[in-house]
C-alpha cells in the first residue's frame, strides 16, 4: 500500500507541474511582451550606431509594433462590446417570451376561475331548467340550460367561423375530375407548375409528395434554401384550385394558441387564426386541404403542434377533435360541438424546414409521425404544355391510395428483407424500426408505386428518411466500420446499386463523424 500511494502522490505531483508550467509559460510570455523597460534599453544600446536611414526605419519599426498592440487592444474591445450586446439581446429576448407565458398562463387561469365562478352561480338557481345570471359582456343577460349546460345569449365570439357556416349554407360543390390516375395526377401538375407558374420540379420528388400524403397527415419539407420547399405545396394548391393556408411560424410560439387562437375575456372573442378558419371550412367541403407551416423548426414544433400531434396519433379518425373553449354558446358555429371541433380528414399540414443556426433540431417525436421530402437541388428547367387546374376531391384521391394499396402492397420477399435488415440493425446499432415506421411504409411504397416509382426505391427512400436517420443520434465516430459494413450488406440484399439514397445517406453520415 505504501508503494501505491508514493507512485500516486508522484503522478500527481508531475500533472499539477505540468499545469502550473502551462501558467507561467504563459505568465512568462506575458512579462515578456510587456516588459518596455528591456525595450528601452536595447534601444540605448543599439541607437548610437545608427544612420539616417536606421534611424528611420527604426522609428517606422517602433510605430508598426505599437500599431499592432493598438489593433489587438481595439479588436479585443470590439469583441467585448459585441459580445456584451448581444448577450444583452438574449436575455431581453428570453425575458421578453418568459413575460408572454406568464400573461398566457394568467389568461388560463382567469379562464378557469371565470367558469368555477359561473358553475357556483348555476348551482344556486337549482330547480328550475335554466338558470339566469349577468352576462360579463355587458351585452344583457344570459341563460344556461342546465340539462344540456349550454349558455343561451345573443353574443357572437367566433366571427370568422359564423361568416363560414353562412357562406356554405349556398355553397354548390364544384364539378370534380375525378377521372384521372396517379401516374397521370404526377405529370399533369409538372406541366402545370411548368407551364402556368414557371416551378420545375422532378418527377421523383412529386411522386414522393403524393406518396407522403397517403402515408401521412403531417409532411415535412426539408433541404437548403431556394429548391422550392414552399412553392411546392403551394402550386400544388392552385393546381386543384383551392389556395393553400400559410402559417408563417414565429420564434415566439410557445404553444398552440398561436396556431389555433384564443378567447379573449375582456373582449368576449375568439382570436381566430386564419388556420383554425382552414380546418373547420374543411369539414364542410370535400376539396384536397393543405396547411403550411412555413419555416416549422424556428420555434419548438413540439411546444405549438404538440396537441395536433397527439391527436394525429389516434387511430380513430372520429376522435380527433380539438378543444377549443371550455363551455358551449348557443351562437357558437354550427360545427362546433361542445367547444371541440373535429379534425377533418381532408387537411395535410406540410412543414418546410431550414437546418441552420437560427432553427430548433426537429426531435424524433415529430419525424417519426411525419413523413420528411429532402428537396436538395434545383428543378432543372424544361418545356411543358399548356395545362390546366383541376378539381380533385379528397374522397376520390383516397380512393386512389386505396387502390394502390390493393394493386401494389408490398411483396412477400420485400417484407422479408426488411424484416431481415431490421434484425441486422438492432443486433449491430440497436436501433429497430417500429411499427409506425412499417405502417407508413406500407402505404407509402404502394402509391409512389401507382405514381411511376418502383418498389425498391419507395423502400429505399422510406429507410433513408425514417430509418437511418436515427443513427445521427449514435456515436457515430465509433461505428464508421458498422456503417461501411451496413452499406454492403444493402446491397447484398436488395441488389447492387438499388439503395443509392440510403447508401449516399450513410456515406454522409461517414464523412461527417
Amino acid at each position: 500500500m505504501d508503494t501505491f500511494l508514493k507512485w500516486f502522490f508522484e503522478f500527481i505531483t508531475k500533472i499539477i507541474q505540468g499545469f502550473g508550467l502551462i501558467f507561467l509559460g504563459l505568465w512568462n510570455g506575458l512579462k515578456q511582451i510587456f516588459n518596455f523597460k528591456q525595450y528601452i534599453e536595447l534601444f540605448k544600446q543599439y541607437s548610437p550606431e545608427f544612420s539616417v536611414f536606421e534611424w528611420i526605419l527604426s522609428v517606422i519599426a517602433i510605430l508598426f509594433v505599437i500599431a499592432i498592440f493598438v489593433l489587438i487592444g481595439f479588436i479585443i474591445v470590439l469583441f467585448v462590446r459585441k459580445y456584451l450586446r448581444f448577450r444583452h439581446s438574449i436575455v431581453s429576448n428570453e425575458d421578453l417570451l418568459e413575460e408572454i407565458s406568464e400573461l398566457q398562463r394568467r389568461v388560463i387561469k382567469a379562464v378557469k376561475e371565470k367558469d368555477e365562478i359561473m358553475a357556483i352561480k348555476v348551482a344556486q338557481f337549482g330547480g328550475g331548467s335554466r338558470a339566469m345570471i349577468s352576462s360579463s359582456s355587458g351585452s344583457g343577460d344570459v341563460s344556461i340550460d342546465e340539462a344540456s349546460g349550454i349558455i343561451q345569449t345573443n353574443d357572437i365570439r367566433f366571427s370568422k367561423l359564423i361568416e363560414v357556416d353562412n357562406m356554405y349554407a349556398k355553397y354548390v360543390p364544384p364539378t370534380y375530375n375525378n377521372d384521372i390516375t396517379l401516374d397521370e395526377l404526377v405529370e399533369r401538375f409538372r406541366n402545370f407548375a411548368c407551364s402556368r407558374m414557371n416551378l420545375y420540379y422532378e418527377e421523383k420528388t412529386i411522386r414522393l409528395f403524393i406518396a407522403g400524403m397517403a402515408s401521412t397527415k403531417l409532411l415535412i419539407l426539408q433541404g437548403i434554401s431556394g429548391t422550392g420547399k414552399t412553392s411546392l405545396p403551394y402550386s400544388f394548391g392552385k393546381f386543384m384550385q383551392v389556395d393553400t393556408t400559410i402559417a408563417s411560424v414565429q420564434p415566439s410560439w410557445r404553444d398552440r394558441t398561436e396556431l389555433f387562437g384564443y378567447f379573449n375575456e375582456f373582449t368576449k372573442n375568439f382570436n381566430e387564426t386564419e388556420v383554425l378558419k382552414r380546418i373547420y371550412s374543411s369539414g364542410y367541403n370535400d376539396d384536397v386541404n393543405f396547411i403550411l407551416l412555413d419555416e416549422m423548426n424556428i420555434a419548438r414544433v413540439e411546444y405549438y403542434f404538440a396537441e395536433m400531434l397527439s391527436i394525429l396519433e389516434m387511430p380513430n379518425p372520429d376522435e380527433w377533435e380539438l378543444d377549443i373553449v371550455p363551455n358551449s354558446w348557443s351562437s357558437d358555429p354550427t360545427k362546433l360541438n361542445r367547444g371541440k371541433l373535429k379534425i377533418p380528414q381532408n387537411v395535410w399540414y406540410i412543414g418546410t424546414a431550414n437546418n441552420d443556426d437560427s432553427t430548433f433540431a426537429i426531435s424524433d417525436k415529430v419525424y417519426d409521425r411525419a413523413q420528411p421530402i429532402n428537396l436538395d437541388t434545383k428543378g432543372m428547367a424544361f418545356d411543358a404544355p399548356d395545362t390546366d387546374p383541376i378539381f380533385l376531391s379528397f374522397s376520390y384521391l383516397q380512393s386512389l391510395f386505396d387502390d394502390a394499396n390493393t394493386l401494389f402492397p408490398l411483396s412477400g420477399e420485400s417484407l422479408e428483407k426488411i424484416q431481415t435488415l431490421d434484425l441486422w440493425v438492432i443486433e449491430k446499432l440497436r436501433v429497430a424500426f417500429g411499427n409506425r415506421i412499417m405502417k407508413q411504409m406500407a402505404l407509402f411504397v404502394p402509391t409512389y408505386v401507382a405514381c411511376g416509382g418502383t418498389e425498391v426505391d419507395g423502400i429505399d427512400y422510406v429507410l433513408a428518411t425514417k430509418v437511418f436517420r436515427k443513427f445521427e443520434a449514435l456515436n457515430l465516430a465509433m461505428l464508421r466500420e458498422e456503417l461501411g459494413e451496413l452499406c454492403s450488406y444493402l446491397e447484398e440484399l436488395f441488389g447492387e446499386g438499388s439503395m443509392g439514397e440510403s447508401i449516399a445517406y450513410l456515406h454522409r453520415l461517414q464523412k461527417l463523424y
